[in-house]
């Protein structure tokens, strides 16, 4: 999971990138990037860390230009931050190529035996993303005549990564002279939505991971990036697509409605908002029909993602909705913190409860998800020290029972709360007096039902089952494994800053 943009305008497009970081924040917290074009040159700037800790003033102005790309990186491994795995990627053959990708390749280690034997190409750090990124710059090269690049040619080498590259992948590219290329992979695992602005100057274009990017910076919602389809946008104006991928099924990630999408976002005709509060009516529905013996006084959210769902929930039951946890916002997604440790120390100084909402009630705690159980632990026990005389949890999602491998941060199911548990004993675990689970099919109706065009989804982290067909039992062996071992990039960087001339 992270966030990626890419802005082609009519007047400098450096502010614009930083403030749609800034919106999609949320993706990623691990490390910050952008680049934008001028003429032939490409200038770029990424280091470890949050967006506004990442760049200043005096960065800002070296990013020159009217188009460019962004990322904001989440590491999906866990791994430490480093200045070299901060993305864009750069390539200087065959034509100049910058690339940020969201997502994760589960064919990446054949793939870099591949680069080195037959393509002759080198990686310079472990990320994914450069592979993509040398995949598409030999396909290039391979479908381009006296490398010349066209329209014809950008296609025909998007259509050549589908056929070579497994995963989940959402991607936005540079391509020296030309312009600015963005792709999906053919289930559409990963979001892109595409926005538009007409100006005097002409019509400016920017491709988001979700739609709150394309609102907040003026610009006016177009429509999501098809699975398989490649877009492209010339710097000189049109905007031209097609569909690159021999076979599609579009089966969106079910932990972007969850969890990762901010509730404003709208991914693939979906209102994440108007999701989760269809899961908050389904989770009332089970607690109806399966605990109806609970005295509930008062139904409590665990601030922010889960609040719809608790809000129908308590609506639906008749129960009072309450603000049980104050959050304190400079801290970040717990989630997505790179270690246990890290974990239980920051949901003490992220939440702090208020006690007289707990004392002497017997509450109902909802939240999006369960996946360590780390945080539910902790919150559970924060209930209790405020005072409440009977604690009960409820996750909008079901139990997360296995890897995820399309980029999301829960490949090792040791760290999984639910992988070798049931039910009760998970609630046992995390100290609660009941817990209820949302039924999977419940989860996808409740997605569904706002959009009916959708029947597929990616829920391989709760039912196993992964869409892309290529996921063995030895390629998740080889995950747990390598879970929690630093690689030989993983080392203390800095931030960089380049000026880099294409060989266009």
């Amino acid at each position: 999971m992270c966030g990626i943009m890419g802005v082609v305008a009519t007047t400098p497009v450096n502010e614009l990138l930083y403030d749609g970081l800034q919106v999609l924040q949320h993706r990623g917290q691990d490390a910050a990037g952008i680049a934008t074009a001028e003429g032939g040159r490409f200038h770029m700037h990424k280091g470890p860390g949050l967006v506004r800790d990442v760049f200043r003033t005096r960065n800002m102005r070296d990013l020159v230009g009217n188009w460019g790309i962004a990322h904001c990186r989440y590491p999906t491994a866990g791994s430490a931050t480093n200045a070299a795995e901060a993305q864009p990627f750069y390539v200087n053959s065959p034509f100049g190529l910058m690339l940020a990708h969201n997502g994760n390749l589960t064919n990446a280690e054949p793939l870099k035996r591949d680069m080195f034997l037959q393509d002759l190409r080198h990686m310079n750090t472990n990320s994914d993303s450069e592979v993509l990124l040398n995949v598409l710059a030999h396909e290039l090269q391979a479908a381009s005549t006296k490398y010349q690049v066209d329209a014809e040619t950008i296609f025909k080498a998007v259509a050549g990564v589908h056929r070579r590259v497994k995963g989940a992948y959402a991607v936005v590219a540079m391509i020296a002279g030309y312009g600015l290329l963005a792709f999906r992979d053919p289930y559409g695992i990963r979001p892109l939505v595409i926005g538009r602005n007409e100006t005097p100057q002409g019509m400016e274009y920017l491709v988001a991971s979700e739609s709150v990017a394309i609102d907040t910076l003026g610009f006016k919602f177009l429509r999501d990036v098809e699975p398989g389809e490649a877009v492209l946008i010339d710097t000189r104006g049109p905007f031209i697509s097609r569909q690159c991928a021999e076979k599609t099924l579009h089966a969106p990630c079910m932990f972007e409605y969850v969890y990762l999408a901010r509730p404003d976002s709208l991914i693939d005709g979906v209102s994440v908002y108007e999701s989760r509060v269809k899961m908050g009516e389904f989770l009332a529905e089970k607690i109806r029909h399966t605990l109806p013996h609970l005295a509930i006084d008062a139904v409590i959210p665990i601030p922010d993602s889960s609040r719809p769902s608790a809000l129908e929930l308590a609506t639906r039951l008749g129960v009072p909705f309450r603000e049980g946890f104050v959050k304190n916002r400079y801290i970040g997604r717990t989630f997505i913190m790179p270690g246990q440790a890290s974990r239980r120390k920051s949901v003490r100084q992220k939440l702090n409860a208020i006690a007289q909402e707990f004392r002497g009630k017997n509450v109902l705690l909802v939240d999006d998800s369960i996946v360590r159980g780390t945080t539910s632990r902790e919150i559970i026990m924060m209930a209790r020290e405020a005072g409440a005389k009977k604690v009960y949890f409820a996750s909008a999602s079901p139990p997360v029972r296995f890897a995820n491998v399309y980029g999301i941060d829960m490949p090792s199911r040791a760290e999984l709360i639910a992988a070798y548990r049931n039910d009760e004993e998970i609630c046992r675990e995390i100290g609660s007096d009941a817990l209820i689970y949302q039924d999977l099919d419940a989860l996808k109706n409740a997605v569904h039902a706002v959009n009916n065009s959708l029947t597929h989804f990616d829920t391989s982290c709760f039912d196993g089952q992964y869409i892309t067909g290529d996921v063995s039992a030895d390629y998740l062996a080889s995950v747990e494994s390598a879970r929690g071992k630093p690689g030989r990039d993983e080392i203390e960087g800095g931030q960089l800053d380049l000026n880099l001339v294409s060989t266009e």
